[in-house]
């Protein structure tokens, strides 16, 4: 099945860089830039990483060595203040300006994106009639799911960003444990060793990637961008209301893009941006 939709805003309606061979090593943060919209975000070099998990789910499966191309990627959820300069009135159910804007559809995202892409005079990478990603175009988009997980583990190869300690995640998360029924605003957690905050709970990130249970089997193992075709997309990260098994670095589910038969509750998912590194 080819996902086909158009990019409008009634289309889901709802209630520095380095060429080394690996990561900079764990707990060096990488550069920091902000953007012309007064977004942080951090620079990540190019490196190889593990993606996938021996001991998680079959779609974790198996787990192989990727290489991802430098970008840049917000160092926080998109929160409901930022999404409101470029957006449609804010969405969220949980409100708060700093807390993450919540139901919002991948479509929906995918459109921030280009907006925000625009108001920066960056080129779009969406094609708002097909939703066609062009990579190669210098504005915002959503992560790659290889490009998620890189980001998320920061050099690490443990079950989170942060190791194996399951009694850390309260340190570093908002989930079903701690969060009380609903988001919390951004930056409240400790972040990971490249400075990235909520990677693992507060809301579900959308992805770029349509999703494939068996996509790890067959994939390119160099800047995999996911199936052509599909009628669900990546989240990525866990929630506020998600177990702490859901809030793993390698954890990955689909999710229809619009929300019909949605699995996961509507308030619990989100989004970060992307963009390619600039030339040096």
């Amino acid at each position: 099945m080819r996902l086909r939709f158009v990019l409008v805003p009634w289309v889901f309606s709802i209630t520095g860089c380095r060429s080394g061979e690996g990561p900079p090593p764990v707990g060096k943060i990488p550069e920091v830039v902000v953007t012309q919209s007064g977004v942080e975000m951090v620079s990540i070099p190019a490196g190889r990483f593990l993606m996938g998990s021996r001991q998680g789910q079959d779609d974790e499966q198996p787990v192989r060595e990727v290489w991802v191309e430098a970008f840049l990627i917000d160092r926080t959820e998109v929160t409901q203040e930022q999404y409101a300069k470029f957006a449609r009135p804010d969405p969220s159910h949980f409100k708060g300006p700093d807390r993450p804007v919540e139901q919002v559809s991948w479509a929906d995202a995918a459109l921030y994106c280009n907006k925000r892409s625009r108001a920066e005079g960056l080129q779009p990478c969406y094609d708002e009639e097909t939703a066609k990603c062009h990579f190669e175009a210098n504005g915002y988009r959503l992560p790659t799911e290889a490009e998620w997980e890189y980001a998320c583990r920061a050099g690490s190869n443990g079950a989170y960003s942060f190791g194996d300690d399951v009694r850390l995640l309260k340190d570093h998360a908002w989930f079903a444990e701690n969060a009380s029924k609903q988001t919390h605003p951004v930056r409240q957690k400790r972040p990971n060793a490249w400075g990235l905050f909520d990677m693992h709970g507060n809301v579900a990130e959308w992805c770029n990637d349509v999703y494939d249970k068996s996509y790890y089997k067959h994939g390119p193992t160099k800047n995999p961008r996911g199936p052509v075709d599909g009628d669900k997309y990546v989240l990525r990260g866990g929630a506020w209301n998600a177990t702490a098994n859901a809030c793993r670095s390698a954890y990955r589910v689909g999710e229809d893009p619009g929300f019909q038969d949605a699995c996961f509750a509507r308030d619990a998912i989100g989004f970060r941006c992307v963009r390619r590194a600039p030339d040096k």
